[in-house]
Formats: structure tokens, sequence, C-alpha cells
């Protein structure tokens, strides 16, 4: 845009005022300096450039200068303190709109992931962002050894790395509850493991989850909350993996779906664990150690840094004091689900 492009209501008494304070040698009033201002917020709402719009002022200055005899400093001062004011109402006026943007999608990404707003109207709010709700979505969730804040360094590598690789590709960055959260198509199925591994690298460590697919308006708040609890279940199963794939932990929501059956398992299969000295925990983590290795009694002490004596031992006491034997396939099944079931439910730590 050319200086010639600005319409002149923006320039409404500029001359005027250089004529004047050439002639007199004065400072600008605060009436003066008010109304410079008053036109710079009205053109940043208008979306008029700020270099074009100076580029203006400055045109309009020489124009004045030509047919003035006053003092150049004095012109030169003046027209510094117009171009100042007028700068800094435009430099408000577009901090507001930024406010009030950043305001509107934070507003927009609370309805979309909590599924507080007619699906609808949500749809075409979504637009502007740059998502079509009417296709499947999937969401990753990214939580850091210290909570992601919006704007952060680390958001803004992440961001930048995806631009960078993907283009605008209708994704949404942002972040929700200290943690890093990426809303992509369905159909991309390159990116949000990209994501992950962008944010598992920028902070050095952490957990990514991975919701499935899901389609329609309501499909973005269906994936989050699957990614969600692929997180929590991470943390009480003690997975260490840094990225989770919801589909791959299908199984763990469908063990718990009945909380008393699952209860009533522990209980039965563990329960007598807890008589053994020094309590139920360190046979629940031979236990474990010992199914994660394929029941090899040799890797498991080894995971566990025991002696293959002291794993022998050790397996022999769940079996005496369970009933079961956990090298037996009759008993294994049972038992394993169990302990899943004993580390879901946070026990014996928190009771059933």
């Amino acid at each position: 845009m050319t200086d010639r492009d600005v319409p002149e209501q923006y320039l409404d008494g500029y001359a005027r005022i250089l004529t004047d304070v050439s002639a007199t040698g004065r400072r600008l009033t605060r009436d003066e300096v008010e109304s410079r201002r008053a036109l710079g917020e009205q053109a940043a709402e208008a979306g008029y450039g700020l270099r074009a719009l100076v580029s203006a002022h400055l045109t309009a200055s020489r124009a004045v200068r030509s047919l003035s005899s006053g003092s150049a400093d004095g012109t030169l001062a003046a027209v510094q303190q117009a171009i100042d004011a007028f700068a800094e109402g435009y430099e408000h006026a577009q901090r507001l709109a930024v406010r009030q943007e950043e305001a509107a999608r934070r507003e927009f990404i609370d309805d979309l992931l909590y599924g507080r707003s007619d699906l609808g109207r949500l749809a075409e709010r979504a637009e502007r962002f740059g998502l079509r709700l009417s296709q499947a979505h999937a969401v990753a969730v990214a939580e850091g050894p210290v909570a992601y804040e919006e704007g952060a360094p680390v958001a803004r590598q992440v961001e930048q790395a995806l631009l960078a690789r993907f283009g605008n590709r209708n994704v949404l960055l942002t972040t929700k509850d200290g943690r890093l959260l990426c809303v992509a198509p369905g159909h991309e199925d390159k990116i949000l493991p990209y994501f992950a591994k962008q944010a598992h690298a920028a902070t050095d460590g952490g957990t990514v989850a991975i919701g499935r697919p899901q389609p329609g308006p309501g499909g973005v708040v269906q994936s989050y909350e699957e990614a969600l609890n692929t997180l929590e279940l991470a943390e009480r199963l003690g997975l260490d993996d840094p990225v989770l794939h919801s589909a791959d932990l299908l199984v763990y929501p469908v063990l718990t779906r009945d909380r008393q059956a699952m209860a009533d398992l522990v209980l039965g299969a563990l329960g007598r664990l807890t008589t053994a000295r020094g309590g139920a925990e360190p046979l629940l983590d031979t236990l474990t150690a010992y199914f994660d290795s394929g029941c090899v009694a040799a890797e498991a002490a080894r995971r566990l840094s025991l002696s293959v004596r002291a794993m022998t031992y050790r397996l022999e006491r769940i079996h005496k004091l369970t009933g079961a034997n956990p090298a037996d396939p009759a008993h294994r099944y049972m038992l394993q689900t169990a302990v899943i079931g004993a580390r879901l439910l946070d026990w014996p730590a928190k009771g059933i």
C-alpha cells in the first residue's frame, strides 16, 4: 500500500497543526496529541499498515514545509511528536485487537475441548481457526517435566517445527492446564507422531498421548478425552514410553469398566500378599517385572537388580501365599490381570 492509498481522514487536521506549529514554534497541545492518537487507533482498526500511514504523514509534512518559512527544527520536532502520538494510538489498537483475538481463541478452545457450545455454532467458529469439524480429527496431548505455557519458547519451537514440516494443514496448537495440545485432521496420520517427537525433544522428556481419530464436531473432545485418559493410565501403570497411542491401550478401560469385579479379582488373587514381610508392594513389583519380561525369570531379575536365586524365591513365595503359580499358564492370565487391576486401582496403597 502507498501513501496515496491512505484516506485523507487519517490525516485530518495534520497539515493545519504543522503549519501553525511551524509559524509559532510551539509544541502540540494535549488535544492535538490526543486527536493524533485517536486517528492512529481508527487507522489500525480499519486495517491500514503503519508503514503506509507514516509515509503519508511524511509526504504531507514535506508539502507543509515547502510552504512554510518557520524553523525547520521546530517543524521536525512537531512531525516527530505527531507521528509518535499517531503510532502510539495505532499500537494500542493493535494490542487490544490481539488481546481480543486471544480471548476469542481461548474461549473457542475451551468450548471445543469441553463440548460446552452448540455443535453447529462451534463448527462455524472453528473455520476461523483453521478447523473443519465436519471431518474426523485426532488430538495429541503432551505433558512435560514443567507446565507448558501459551507463547512460551517451547510451545513456539514446536509450532515452528510443525509449520516448517507440514505448512498450514488445518492444525491447531494450543495449551490447556499446563499441557501442550495438537489437533490435526484424522487422515493426516504423520502430523501427530511428528508433534509428539518435537514436544518430547523440546523438553528433553515428558510423555505424549495420541487419541484416536473421531468424526464430526464432537470428535475433537472425544479424542482429547481419550488422550487424557491414556496419560492417566500411563501414570498408574508406570509406563515410561515417550509416546502412547490410545488405540494400543484399549484393553485397560475394558478391564476397569466393572470396577467392583476388578476389585474382587485383585483381593481374591493377591490379597494374601499383604501378609508378606515388607508388604505386598515388593511382590507386586516382582510379578510386574516377571510378566513384562515375558515370564523370563533371569530378565525379570535383571530389571529388579536381583539375583536369579532371589527372583526364584520371590516367585515361590507368591505361589505359596496366593495358591497360584506365575509360571503355570493355567494361573498366569488370572495373576497378570489381577496385577494390572492392582496398578489401575492403586492397590494396596489406596485400598479397595
